[in-house]
């Protein structure tokens, strides 16, 4: 089954003000960003100089975490929100390679994304690739809608990869985790990584002041210690909520902290 173009026409495309996807796909080295997502980006780095690395660091645990949980976990039913824009080794692309039959429905409401999604995300005809344009404050209408490719009695491994920054307040981010995990059976799995400011200190909040001066949705880092508190009531997969780098590493990786944190955690 390909991807789903069903829904509404996308929004025009407003290429006046920066966008965290695009921004995030001009650090991974992609080309589907507009000169005021590079200028921000670039103004971004000057501050942050390290955010390329936890940038590439964060997209590596997204690809190590899919491959535990369709491997190891045997985890066929994936919920990614606030997916971005495509690049190499989608969540659908991981998952499909371990597990052919592999469902996954993809989340994100930028009118870019959405565009890139429907001609992009085509997943292996034994499984299932699906969109939804929908707002991560709405968790009610992700469900119903990704109940439309997911059977949501069986087990789903809801993602949630750099998304959360942008809910402000610490409390309102855990109730969306629990509205998404609530209605998802046992056996099924959270996987979320987040950004710190551990590693590089005031000049990681400095770029992020900076970042919502520009007119962007404003992103907020967190403390390990409420990331690890969005596991609440889950059951941690080893080695716990640790910097990505160091969440089951390749075999010879020699990884260092970076200014993200995550972890996976099973629904028991």
């Amino acid at each position: 089954m390909e991807a789903s173009t069903d829904g509404p026409t996308p929004a025009k495309i407003d290429t006046s003000v920066p966008h965290s996807a695009r921004i995030w796909n001009y650090w991974l080295g992609g080309k589907d960003n507009y000169p005021v997502d590079r200028a921000a980006g670039d103004q971004f780095r000057a501050t942050f100089p390290g955010v390329d690395e936890v940038a590439r660091a964060s997209r590596q645990f997204l690809v190590r975490s899919i491959g535990y949980l369709a491997g190891e976990a045997g985890v066929r039913q994936f919920l990614d929100v606030g997916t971005g824009l495509p690049t190499a080794d989608n969540t659908h692309e991981v998952a499909q390679r371990v597990a052919p039959e592999a469902r996954i429905v993809y989340v994100d409401n930028d009118p870019l994304v959405l565009i890139h999604a429907r001609a992009l995300l085509t997943g292996n005809p034994a499984g299932a690739t699906d969109y939804i344009d929908a707002d991560l404050h709405d968790p009610g209408r992700i469900l119903r809608e990704a109940a439309r490719t997911l059977d949501l009695t069986e087990p789903v491994a809801l993602v949630l990869s750099g998304v959360l920054g942008h809910v402000a307040d610490t409390g309102e981010a855990r109730g969306i985790i629990g509205r998404l995990m609530e209605p998802l059976p046992s056996g099924s799995y959270l996987s979320l990584n987040d950004g710190t400011s551990v590693v590089a200190g005031p000049e990681a909040d400095k770029a992020l002041d900076e970042y919502a001066d520009t007119g962007a949705v404003p992103y907020r880092n967190r403390t390990p210690a409420e990331i690890a508190g969005f596991f609440a009531g889950l059951e941690l997969v080893d080695p716990g909520v640790v910097s990505v780098p160091h969440w089951r590493p390749e075999p010879g990786a020699e990884p260092r902290d970076v200014d993200a944190f995550g972890g996976v955690g099973r629904k028991p």
